[in-house]
């Protein structure tokens, strides 16, 4: 068994068409700790990603992860290409197929890519332009630390020799592949914090195929699903009589997406297990085909199902019955009284509140939220006897690979998996089941076919985001000092709580709880899982803590945070203070907060998740009852930022999610029945609605990058709420807000 680490992550260097093909894996600092590798001295392992640089001098850099509008397939490359020292109009990037059988984390998930990828990306750029270096030395016979690189050239300056890169490519091929390769100086960058436009631009501003939705196969059938029209329903019997009749259809058959019994992972997440497929020769038949089956459910038995969360054993308890959102709600108020789980003390929380010159207490709720990706779900697969071919949006492809594996009984080797740009994701392509019937129907028809769910079929069929609620309570000595903290947070039918994050260890006597709800309403991860609802509860809660004590909302902030830095309570908690109160002041200082609070609505927030911290300030008017978001300003975190231009899209894409959400989103049940079909009654933020202008700022500084995908997301709901009460002088514990403006 070998262990891998950040300096052993090369593992070939190859002659390719007279070239240079550098081959690695990007996510050995990753597995270091997480997994070993079966090796022989010597083996050169097939890998998932390379630096290929051929005799022509083209340039080429796979971009392993899947691209779903965050950026990785632009700014992963510029981490190659920076430390490889060439000129970025040189370089195409490619996107690297999936390649499961080495290595994980081909993922889009957790804002994770580029923090996990910083090092071992830095090293294969290095590597790369070691080799061609000593490829230099030793053709013109000249000592290698005499030789220097600028933009994808060699020079050696004493005798005024210079060459492309292309020229030493199948020299450097033949290099032994060097450990330990040297690094640039954060100063030295030229490409990393520069802005450069998205790889992808030109082709989706011009409508050319990226998507997986834009597949298109000769002889390829299409297919569509029907699924139960309620939670707590399964399939009990078909008349397909008449849909069979009809123009165009192939077929129509019920699948079983999972095998009874089966242990699902992490991302196994499935709402209707059993569905009824139809197949024919095009959309719009097998839609109408759809429409004219009839399909007779009934209500399922309440069960339980195992699941390997990624090495840890669990079993799930799932209840029979058609639920509603009103029962939801009385449920978990009913908590708010009941006994909770304890998953962190600090000192005496009891004594504290009884000691407490002032004590403050509010409940906060959350409803299910649907991820409504403006791509619904898709996937081409073709099934052959041997092999498996298949091509759509995923952002978990190695794990529903491994899925896929177990249930149509090839081996990992035999199935090809081509990633697709996702056409949004926000946690809903982590558990594609849909590829899996697209794997299931191509098999039984014995043809490629692409399976395409309606926007109806995408928005009520689960996985939505849990229900919550957090009852948070806080204790002020005569002096206006916080002296006690209780949050008690649950949801159905996950909690949300992070019990060591902020205000945890700021406060002498703190105390977090959680509960749970059991449920047939599936649910997943949804943009920043958790934090959306925990960041709008608790920063809500500080404002009014603040004003309970008569400070202000940022200073009262900076206050604890100052604490939690000089004299932190407790060992375990998660953020850095002193990067935390950073954005506060870079955003305190860009919006003139001091001048502007007392002459505009306006809200603060702050929050730290996925390693990074985020604050927002936003102004805004009411007009016609309707807020109008005059401006936002926004300060991030997130270490050194890769690419400024794509950083600023992720935060402006983030602010505006957020407002669109905390003002709107909301998924109701009755009698399991999702109440929110098509956009025409989930209600979305519109382009009027958007902020008027924004302002972002990064806090510089040469900290290892951490995530940017979804930590400016969750603070901006809580902003808004604290705007919105300055402006109406009405607070919001409920959302979507829009129900109670």
């Amino acid at each position: 068994m070998k262990k891998l680490n950040r300096r052993s992550f090369i593992q070939s260097a190859a002659l390719s068409g007279g070239g240079f093909m550098l081959s690695f894996s990007y996510f050995s600092s990753f597995a270091s700790t997480n997994k070993t590798l079966k090796a022989d001295p010597g083996t050169q392992h097939e890998i998932n990603g390379f630096v290929k640089i051929t005799s022509d001098n083209i340039i080429q850099i796979m971009s392993p992860n899947p691209e779903g509008g965050q950026g990785v397939k632009t700014s992963m490359p510029m981490i190659v290409a920076e430390e490889l020292d060439v000129d970025w109009k040189q370089v195409q990037v490619i996107q690297a197929d999936l390649d499961t059988k080495h290595f994980t984390r081909q993922y889009i998930g957790g804002s994770q890519a580029i923090h996990q990828g910083w090092m071992p990306l830095r090293q294969a750029g290095a590597t790369a332009r070691r080799m061609l270096m000593e490829a230099a030395a030793k053709q013109w016979q000249v000592p290698l630390e005499e030789l220097s690189t600028s933009l994808g050239i060699l020079h050696h300056k004493k005798s005024g020799k210079s060459a492309k890169y292309g020229d030493f490519a199948s020299l450097a091929a033949q290099i032994k592949v060097p450990q330990n390769t040297p690094l640039k100086s954060v100063k030295d960058f030229s490409i990393i914090g520069k802005s450069k436009p998205n790889v992808d631009l030109k082709k989706i501003v011009t409508g050319q195929p990226l998507f997986g939705i834009d597949t298109q196969v000769k002889g390829m059938l299409y297919a569509m699903i029907v699924h139960p029209p309620a939670f707590g329903l399964e399939l009990k019997s078909i008349n397909d009589s008449e849909a069979r009749k009809m123009p165009g259809i192939k077929d129509i058959f019920p699948i079983q997406v999972f095998k009874d019994g089966y242990e699902k992972s992490f991302f196994d997440t499935i709402s209707f297990n059993q569905v009824v497929a139809i197949v024919g020769h095009s959309t719009w038949e097998v839609m109408q085909a759809k429409k004219a089956l009839q399909v007779e459910w009934q209500e399922t038995k309440s069960y339980t199902q195992n699941r390997n969360m990624l090495g840890r054993k669990t079993v799930e308890n799932i209840p029979a019955g058609l639920e509603n959102t009103s029962q939801h709600i009385a449920q978990m108020a009913a908590k708010k009284e009941q006994i909770a789980t304890v998953r962190r003390k600090d000192g005496d929380v009891e004594t504290a509140f009884k000691q407490a010159a002032k004590i403050i207490e509010k409940t906060y709720y959350g409803p299910y939220l649907a991820h409504n990706c403006m791509e619904p779900m898709n996937f081409f697969a073709d099934v052959k006897a041997d092999s498996a071919n298949l091509s759509g949006p995923l952002q978990k492809p190695e794990l529903t690979e491994q899925s896929l594996s177990a249930r149509i009984g090839l081996p990992l080797d035999k199935i090809n998996v081509k990633m697709t740009r996702l056409g949004g994701g926000f946690g809903k392509r982590s558990y594609a089941h849909w590829m899996i019937e697209a794997a299931l129907i191509s098999q039984k028809v014995q043809a490629p076919i692409k399976l395409q769910y309606t926007r109806e079929d995408d928005m009520t069929s689960g996985v939505y985001r849990s229900t919550y609620s957090a009852t948070y309570r806080a204790g002020l000595d005569a002096q206006n000092n916080l002296i006690a903290f209780h949050v008690k947070a649950g949801g159905i039918p996950e909690s949300p709580l992070y019990p060591n994050r902020f205000p945890a260890g700021a406060v002498d006597h703190y105390l977090a709880e959680e509960w749970t709800i059991d449920s047939n309403i599936t649910v997943g991860s949804f943009r920043a899982p958790r934090s959306n609802f925990m960041a709008a509860a608790e920063q809500s809660f500080l404002d009014e803590v603040a004003e309970l004590a008569g400070k202000d909302p940022i200073d009262f902030r900076l206050e604890l945070l100052q604490r939690a830095a000089e004299k932190p309570v407790g060992k375990n908690n998660e953020y850095e203070p002193e990067r935390y109160a950073g954005v506060l002041k870079l955003v305190q200082e860009k919006s003139d907060w001091k001048n502007i609070k007392s002459t505009k609505k306006v809200g603060v927030s702050a929050y730290f998740c996925h390693d990074s911290y985020a604050a927002n300030v936003i102004e805004l008017e009411m007009k016609d009852g309707m807020p109008v978001i005059q401006k936002v300003h926004s300060a991030i975190d997130c270490g050194i930022v890769i690419n400024p231009t794509g950083a600023r899209n992720m935060v402006e894409g983030g602010v505006v999610d957020g407002i669109g959400t905390a003002l709107f989103g909301k998924m109701t049940l009755e009698q399991g029945v999702p109440q929110h079909k098509n956009f025409d009654t989930y209600r979305m933020i519109r382009m009027n609605e958007a902020p008027k202008a924004m302002n972002i700022h990064f806090v510089k500084n040469e900290i290892d990058p951490s995530g940017m995908g979804e930590p400016a997301y969750p603070p901006v709901f809580a902003a808004l709420a604290n705007a919105l009460y300055k402006a109406t002088g009405k607070r919001h514990y409920s959302q979507p807000f829009i129900d109670n403006i």
